[in-house]
């Protein structure tokens, strides 16, 4: 096996956002754009020696050719593993769940989020740290300035590595293990729902639909809410991930997420609905005739977040982005903890998880998630919707009319 260090020339764009680096395909397929950026972030994070990396994406336009060339370069750059989902396929928070349960260094997850896909749509890449939250400012801004007097990179000559069937092969010494996306994620889940609950909540004739927008979420939604909790089958749509997303924007608001709100409202509508965006953090609520705001879903998530077992003991603290409505102040306030404000981004929330100083997060645009991982997760708000309504036994319109009466409307 021979590894190559191949000559390049630096981009001036290469400064990660708030969510790592992201532009549109054409810009990711310029010579050398991805490489320089990868190698980039290897020059950032220490002797890699020895250590392992997560990598996965949501499918888009892209993704498969850019983890083949990911693969290479962690090779060449001395990583002892790399765990990747089947078909290049790891939500964002699985991602996040997979850095911290196989302790690895750190990951890369291949995703725009919710920008749309396709040849003429959005890439990105992010790196992730070993806490599994995306890297903080001070690893992102020592990417940019790397990025911009970078000469070389390093990638291994090696064939690409068969991502459609579960194992381990061998690139230039280091093992590459091929996943099955959703077993980890789903095991956690386990752990911090009642499971149970939620299947007889099913089997007293509870319907929703959930809409996974051709996008990462679909095998977990799929494999959880149908194979494990019983959902009536076609209870998950648009479940199979697309390099376009099926020509929509991936993206759960009720602009391109229209159809199930329509359904929603309909006077044959399912008893809940809920949707998540292309890598899976974000999510959107609905119930029947009744539509839940991202502010308000975090206040209702908090303040009946014990009637889930993973979460019995009570919450430590709430934290929100300064943009979020201060309906979960108010749920802070009556079960005497803190609240946190910090600036848009989810890696502002990491060092308050870490402290142990909050249990439950969440974000205006949609993003909501707790100390499980280091990332907000669409499908883990979307279990502890169920999860709740299985133990109140109330409809969504009945639980938020009553959160209003009891915290305020706000």
């Amino acid at each position: 096996m021979t590894f190559k260090s191949v000559e390049t020339q630096p981009y001036p764009d290469q400064k990660p956002g708030t969510s790592g680096l992201r532009k549109q395909v054409a810009v990711f397929q310029q010579l050398h754009y991805l490489e320089n950026f990868i190698q980039s972030v290897f020059d950032c994070v220490g002797d890699v020696s020895g250590k392992t990396l997560v990598m996965g994406g949501d499918g888009r336009y892209f993704n498969e050719e850019a983890i083949q060339r990911a693969i290479k370069m962690a090779a060449a750059n001395g990583f002892a593993r790399v765990v990747v989902g089947q078909n290049g396929l790891l939500s964002t928070p699985a991602v996040s769940h997979l850095i911290r349960h196989r302790s690895a260094s750190g990951g890369l997850i291949f995703s725009a989020s919710h920008n749309p896909g396709g040849v003429n749509g959005d890439f990105g890449v992010k790196y992730n740290v070993g806490n599994g939250g995306p890297a903080p400012e001070n690893i992102t801004d020592a990417v940019f300035a790397r990025s911009q007097v970078i000469e070389t990179f390093r990638i291994a000559q090696a064939p690409d590595v068969a991502l459609d069937a579960l194992g381990s092969h061998d690139v230039g010494g280091m093992v590459v293990e091929v996943i099955d996306p959703v077993a980890d994620y789903a095991d956690l889940m386990q752990k911090l729902f009642d499971f149970a609950a939620i299947r007889e909540l099913f089997k007293a004739g509870f319907t929703m639909r959930f809409d996974a927008m051709h996008a990462v979420n679909g095998p977990y939604a799929e494999k959880i809410l149908e194979g494990m909790l019983g959902a009536p089958a076609g209870s998950v749509v648009n479940k199979v991930p697309l390099p376009d997303f099926g020509g929509n924007h991936p993206d759960p608001n009720l602009v391109y997420a229209k159809a199930l709100f329509d359904l929603m409202m309909s006077a044959d509508g399912p008893d809940f609905g809920a949707a998540t965006d292309g890598d899976g953090d974000r999510n959107l609520i609905i119930g029947r005739h009744q539509f839940v705001t991202p502010s308000d879903s975090l206040a209702i998530l908090a303040a009946n977040a014990h009637l889930a077992p993973g979460y019995n003991k009570g919450i430590a603290g709430i934290a929100r982005s300064m943009p979020t409505s201060a309906a979960a102040d108010r749920v802070a306030e009556a079960f005497g903890v803190a609240t946190y404000e910090v600036p848009t981004g989810w890696k502002f929330f990491a060092n308050l998880l870490d402290a142990g100083k909050v249990s439950i997060c969440g974000e205006e645009s949609a993003g909501t998630g707790s100390h499980h991982v280091r990332e907000k997760d669409g499908l883990w708000a979307v279990l502890l919707w169920l999860n709740i309504l299985a133990k109140r036994k109330q409809s969504v319109a009945e639980l938020v009319g009553e959160h209003w009466a009891t915290y305020g409307r706000n």
